[in-house]
């Protein structure tokens, strides 16, 4: 007995699912589709709609125009008449031949300064200075250009110097550079950087800014003798006959082969420092005067100096 009620039980649970699973699955309904239809569904996907763009068809095609028209026949062109008042403009022959400093100023106004030094409109030749990349130092591939403006460089000194900051001490390069023509034109310069090429490079601009005019005679020596002194150092210059040579020793030798003077004797009194003594020398240079300069100052010609 217990055998068939299980069997009952068991059958009935089946075929109350039976009757769910029917009651979900929907119903069959016959639908129609065209071949296009299908078609269509088959090649492109059911979420993206598209459609083809209008053909043109002959009917809308207008030509007439051609008709009438023979391929073989010579068509005569008529230029159109220029309105009452028109004035043709000049030829570019026509004009007068221009000079050479117009087509500069043209072209200087067109393409900006040139790079030969020499501006017509009166623009800063030194504009691309500023854009030029600092690419100079110990490691750099590109190398600077010389400054050619007949002045000569000679290093005096070159020290290592440090600053004591709060993270510790910075390194640093000076350099002392005297340039000069041997004409009478001399300067002194000095110059920091961490590397001494820069350090070099930066005094000699700095002698460049100072150049100074050293009087001398026919003879390549001084018209006078002359003291000077720059902070603790002082320098005593005097003239000396010819084919003496310049008898000096240290920066004051280097300031007046640089200046050109040939005969002369200086002397170094009190300090031994290269930078003090070289601007002693300057300011022994600047203190003296030409004959021509003391006898204008005077009223009385050259001659009466002698006297």
């Amino acid at each position: 007995m217990a055998a068939s009620a299980t069997s009952l039980s068991s059958f009935a649970s089946l075929s109350i699912r039976s009757s769910r699973l029917s009651l979900l699955k929907p119903s069959p309904v016959p639908i129609k589709l065209k071949q296009s239809s299908l078609t269509s569904v088959s090649t492109y996907p059911s979420s993206s709609i598209q459609f083809e763009p209008p053909k043109a068809k002959s009917s809308d095609i207008d030509t007439t125009f051609f008709d009438e028209l023979n391929p073989e026949e010579e068509i005569s062109f008529e230029p159109v008449q220029p309105p009452e008042g028109f004035v043709a403009p000049p030829s570019f022959d026509d004009g007068p031949p221009e000079n050479e400093d117009e087509i500069a100023s043209a072209y200087e106004e067109i393409y900006g300064p040139a790079y030969s030094g020499y501006s017509v409109l009166g623009n800063d030749i030194y504009v691309m200075n500023s854009k030029l990349k600092k690419a100079t130092g110990f490691g750099s591939k590109t190398k600077k250009e010389k400054v050619r403006d007949g002045f000569e460089e000679r290093v005096v000194q070159v020290r290592r110097v440090t600053k004591v900051v709060k993270g510790g001490k910075q390194l640093h390069f000076r350099a002392i550079v005297v340039v000069g023509d041997k004409q009478g034109q001399v300067g002194v310069g000095v110059g920091k950087a961490k590397e001494v090429i820069g350090a070099v490079q930066k005094s000699a601009t700095n002698a460049r800014r100072n150049i100074i005019t050293v009087p001398m005679t026919k003879y390549s020596t001084f018209p006078h003798r002359s003291e000077g002194d720059y902070g603790a150092a002082k320098v005593m210059l005097r003239p000396a006959s010819p084919g003496t040579g310049v008898i000096a020793g240290g920066a004051v030798r280097i300031v007046l082969e640089m200046a050109g003077v040939e005969n002369a004797l200086g002397k170094q009194i009190g300090s031994k420092n290269a930078l003090n003594n070289a601007r002693a020398t300057v300011v022994a240079v600047q203190k003296m005067k030409q004959f021509r300069d003391v006898a204008r100052e005077r009223g009385i010609p050259m001659e009466e100096l002698w006297k």
